[in-house]
């Protein structure tokens, strides 16, 4: 998958921290190898010093929270800590699961044999993860999911085993770009129409992020990426 570029968005900014809407394909922080750019870097040559408090999948986008000072950093770790942030996810998935809402609850390690997997095991750690469904058609659904735990690739592993892997999932599903043609009956492209994927990007997007800040609720919200939108609807009916 090309990468998305580096286009960010900041949602929110204060003294204390930086809330930003990440896109595709941008790490969240620089990998061992310093190979491409990141997130932070980019953000650091604008807001100077920040600091990490969680992660985002490179191939996830959506909400990011950067600490702008040690103290904040420190408060918001601890609510992470502690499973008092909600964490809201959107993700369009294959097919649609008999139950259009439920918990998923099934311990995630690391996979015995491929580096880089998470697996469903009796020995993982306890795992939790909540959806609803938003909309469906014949091929696909848009899935709110809840994270209660933060397990790495924690929904994309939970959504390969409840039998619907997330869209162009590498990793746990095949991968593969979304062509309108290869699901809509009598679709055509016109004489100079060139057929482009309408996804293909891992379908996963950080939503929505509630917590505490000292007494005051923040709520922030991502839209919803666009294309996971036109998707849905070149499908209705």
């Amino acid at each position: 998958m090309p990468p998305a570029g580096n286009k960010y968005s900041i949602i929110f900014e204060n003294e204390d921290m930086l809330v930003v809407d990440k896109p595709s394909g941008l790490l969240s922080i620089p990998d061992r190898q310093q190979s491409e750019v990141s997130l932070k870097e980019l953000l650091q040559k604008k807001f100077g010093d920040i600091i990490p408090v969680h992660r985002l999948d490179k191939d996830t986008s959506g909400i990011i929270v950067f600490a702008r000072n040690a103290d904040f950093h420190r408060y918001l770790s601890m609510l992470f800590e502690q499973h008092q942030v909600e964490k809201y996810y959107m993700g369009l998935v294959g097919g649609c699961p008999s139950e259009l809402s439920g918990e998923i609850i099934a311990p995630i390690a690391e996979h015995p044999t491929r580096k880089g997997m998470m697996t469903i095991h009796r020995s993982g750690k306890p795992s939790h993860t909540g959806y609803l469904v938003q909309e469906s058609n014949s091929s696909f659904s848009l899935i709110l999911f809840r994270l209660h735990t933060g397990r790495t690739h924690q929904i994309r592993v939970h959504a390969k085993h409840i039998g619907h892997p997330i869209v162009c999932d590498p990793l746990y599903g095949d991968g593969k770009p979304v062509y309108l043609s290869a699901f809509k009956k009598g679709y055509k492209l016109g004489k100079y129409s060139e057929d482009k994927p309408i996804v293909s990007r891992l379908a996963l997007h950080a939503a929505r992020l509630v917590f505490d800040d000292h007494g005051t609720r923040r709520e922030f919200e991502a839209p919803v990426p666009k294309e996971f939108r036109v998707l849905m609807k070149q499908l209705e009916g």
